[in-house]
């Protein structure tokens, strides 16, 4: 069997990486590429970073010798690339083949979509035939119906119900050919209460393709929760990450002290040498 795998997620908002609560608050937090080295030392399994930024172009208001300004996100990705040691997965705006094709060019190993993918599923499909299923991520956002107990899809970065249910959509998507769903809780996002793991139940027991749980970590025993009463085979937090020296080191080595089946906690230096901590 496959180990699980600890994920982190970059969110990066006009130019900068952000913290998110609710889809609707961002606090920036610094450069992508410095964070992204970081992430990469520390010994995470996968990195998945996102652009939520509305417009197509942005200005990061500095051109110096460590931050250079880039106006596009295609830009930021390359640098990124140089400092990811891990496989890592590009989201955010992808609309047609040839942006899929664009941002594995760049060094992505995979490729998230969301709101094209609802609004024309044969897009999953076509990407699944033309780059493989495993280059396929499909993010689901949701939130909770009230009194009904359950979830309903969300597009357009929280802004657009769609009267699709999570489990209706998960089921769609894994037959469309996609290889993996990024399963996100807009209403645990940035609250640090844990996962929805009711939600996240659902979903595993509906599909087999591998669901990553996302949203709402505030410790890491959430993590555990997600893995063993979810059923998530995959793990991911944002802001966790951000505020804590060694996050990813640290989370692993308490889910390996779990007895849950991660890979070692190592930590590794810029040139890919690793050691223990």
């Amino acid at each position: 069997m496959l180990k699980i795998r600890l994920i982190p997620v970059v969110l990066m908002r006009n130019g900068m990486v952000v913290q998110s609560k609710g889809f609707s608050r961002y606090q920036a937090l610094g450069n992508a590429s410095t964070i992204v080295g970081r992430l990469s030392n520390w010994s995470a399994d996968e990195l998945i970073y996102l652009d939520i930024s509305r417009e197509a172009k942005y200005d990061l208001r500095r051109e110096d010798l460590n931050y250079p300004n880039r106006a596009e996100f295609e830009e930021i990705m390359v640098d990124i690339a140089k400092n990811c040691f891990m496989p890592l997965t590009v989201g955010g705006g992808i609309r047609t083949l040839d942006q899929v094709r664009q941002r594995l060019k760049a060094g992505a190993d995979k490729v998230s979509v969301n709101s094209q993918a609802f609004r024309d599923p044969g897009f999953i499909s076509a990407a699944a035939r033309e780059f493989g299923s495993q280059c396929v991520v499909v993010s689901i956002d949701v939130r909770g119906v009230e009194g009904s107990g359950g979830w309903e899809v969300f597009i357009d970065g929280g802004k657009t119900a769609t009267k699709k249910t999570a489990v209706e959509w998960a089921r769609e998507v894994e037959s469309a050919g996609a290889g993996e769903i990024l399963l996100n809780s807009i209403d645990r996002d940035g609250m640090r209460r844990g996962y929805d793991i009711e939600l996240i139940r659902a979903v595993t027991d509906a599909v087999r393709i591998p669901v990553i749980a996302l949203g709402g970590v505030g410790e890491w025993t959430h993590f555990q929760e997600a893995i063993e009463s979810g059923g998530a085979r995959a793990v991911a937090a944002a802001n966790i990450f951000q505020y804590t020296e060694n996050s990813v080191h640290l989370a692993k080595t308490f889910l390996h002290k779990q007895g849950i089946d991660v890979r070692s906690p190592l930590i590794k230096t810029v040139t890919g040498r690793e050691g223990t901590r």
